[in-house]
């Protein structure tokens, strides 16, 4: 079976085919010749996860799938949600998107946070929905060095240690992308 996954980014592409079945040969955006940065223009982390393994599927053909991430603060009314990695601006900075939330954040008591990921798997005509919660916390600075995004400030609930504190196995086994993912290859697995 050949599937895509419609990402630009190699590490998370590196990341998921460790994790498939041997008898799923997985190909990247780069295989199938498709280096347009796929337009997110859904109100919703599940619309934009579909939006693009629609536009793999219209555009080239192949089963696919793709995923979509976002943060959501409840003292901010689920922001910056759907717009996590634009938070700060179109250009896309961690940094920046961290120290806009810590100042929205500094006036409040009620910093509890979930990151959330959803898949939309397009496979033989069929569509399919996988989604990972991970609750915690928003905290007042920035602990550790691993990860990216959010990582930093994000303590999930019944641990010490931020995202970015983690190493990569401990934080793939509770992490919001994990649980997507894991569900993902179950149902492929089967």
């Amino acid at each position: 079976m050949k599937l895509v996954f419609a990402t630009h980014n190699p590490n998370k592409f590196r990341e998921i085919k460790s994790m498939l079945p041997s008898h799923i040969e997985l190909l990247s955006l780069s295989d199938i010749d498709c280096h347009e940065d796929i337009e997110e223009t859904g109100d919703t982390i599940d619309e934009n996860a579909i939006i693009k393994a629609e536009f793999i599927r219209n555009h080239y053909g192949y089963d696919c799938f793709a995923d979509d991430t976002g943060l959501e603060v409840d003292s901010l009314a689920g922001a910056p949600g759907v717009f996590s990695a634009r938070y700060a601006g179109e250009e896309k900075n961690d940094e920046a998107n961290i120290e806009k939330l810590l100042s929205q954040l500094k006036e409040r008591d009620d910093r509890t946070a979930r990151f959330k990921t959803v898949i939309a798997l397009n496979l033989k005509g069929n569509q399919n929905l996988f989604t990972g919660i991970c609750k915690g916390r928003i905290l007042d600075k920035k602990r550790g060095d691993k990860g990216f995004g959010y990582d930093p400030i994000f303590l999930p609930d019944g641990y010490n240690n931020s995202f970015a504190e983690m190493e990569l196995e401990e934080k793939s086994k509770i992490s919001h992308r994990g649980i997507a993912f894991k569900e993902l290859i179950e149902y492929l697995s089967k």
